[in-house]
């Protein structure tokens, strides 16, 4: 016996009557119906808000609109298919066959984490960058021992180094290497006592904190919470907006995200290699908060704005196949 699949909606009366048809039909192509209804999940309203009634049979689908003859030949169709495929053995059909008898599970589980998997992600991005925060704020607090558990955590996923973090409850938001050349604004040598910031002595301003005066330091780099503090709030914003964001184009992910943030990352890096020539050709640079933090945003923007639409294309059709399968299973 073949599976039929009805998508429909509450208030359509030509899903009604299809169904009344398919209903009908039984006698003629015997057949399982299972009925859908599209407003039950967004990615189902979405794909098929504008085709209803919509019904699918093995590899055949019609959609509105259509007549009772052409859907009697529809599913007369997907029965001789079933019938030749069954003759022949046919190990692909076999073992799907086998893999729609059943609710395992791996696909509840599969189907939770298709509906909720941008509340996780949300979720572990918030905490991400909200964490290196309390790092601060219990320092401030005189609670040492969680704050120093909050810079251990962080410190393999980030370099820490003081002059390129902001600070909490100081004098200032950040203390900046004296090449960023910030003029009013004093620097990391100036209050740290700190004056050899070459490698390895940048272990000095990996392990400095910050004190009472200065205020203290943030478990993650400037950069690093532009770019996750990004990539959280388009995440939140894609969930407000129903995931209905469609795609950036990667040209634009590549000019707009990587470009700057490529720029400023490598020219600084290579410009700091104790190399004569390098240096020569590339005079030593050390880049500021504000493009630390331009550019960290534009990555982050941009990279989530990519990718969050492509998981969701991948989430939407699992969400479909899933609800498809139980819609089967449960009659």
């Amino acid at each position: 016996m073949i599976t039929v699949t009805l998508y429909t909606r509450a208030g359509c009366e030509l899903c009604n009557q299809t169904e009344e048809d398919l209903k009908a039909l039984q006698e003629i192509v015997p057949h399982q119906l299972a009925v859908i209804d599209i407003d039950s999940d967004p990615s189902l309203r979405d794909t098929f808000a504008l085709e209803i009634p919509v019904v699918e049979a093995g590899p055949f689908r019609l959609k509105a609109p259509f007549t009772r003859q052409e859907l009697q030949m529809t599913l007369g169709a997907a029965a001789d298919r079933r019938v030749q495929l069954e003759n022949i053995n046919d190990k692909t059909f076999q073992v799907n066959s086998s893999r729609t008898k059943t609710i395992s599970k791996a696909d509840k589980m599969s189907y939770w984490i298709s509906k909720h998997y941008l509340a996780v992600f949300n979720a572990f991005l918030i905490l991400y960058i909200g964490i290196p925060f309390l790092a601060p704020i219990f320092k401030e607090a005189g609670m040492n021992t969680p704050a120093e558990v909050v810079y251990k955590i962080y410190s393999p996923l980030c370099h820490q180094w003081a002059f390129r973090s902001f600070f909490l409850f100081g004098e200032q938001a950040y203390y900046p290497h004296t090449a960023a050349n910030i003029p009013g604004v004093l620097t990391f040598e100036q209050v740290s006592g700190i004056t050899d910031l070459s490698d390895p002595s940048r272990i000095q301003a990996r392990l400095f904190e910050g004190n009472a005066s200065l205020g203290y330091k943030v478990a993650l780099c400037e950069r690093d919470v532009a770019i996750w503090g990004a990539m959280a709030l388009f995440g939140v914003l894609y969930a407000l907006t129903g995931r209905k964001l469609p795609k950036l184009h990667w040209l634009i992910w590549v000019v707009v995200g990587l470009g700057p943030i490529g720029l400023d990352g490598f020219s600084q890096l290579f410009s700091q290699i104790p190399n004569t020539f390098i240096q020569s050709i590339l005079p030593y640079r050390e880049s500021t908060p504000l493009l630390r933090v331009i550019t960290g945003c534009l990555f982050g923007l941009t990279t989530a704005w990519f990718m969050f639409p492509l998981i969701e294309e991948s989430m939407a059709d699992t969400r479909r196949l899933l609800a498809k399968k139980f819609a089967i299973l449960k009659k």
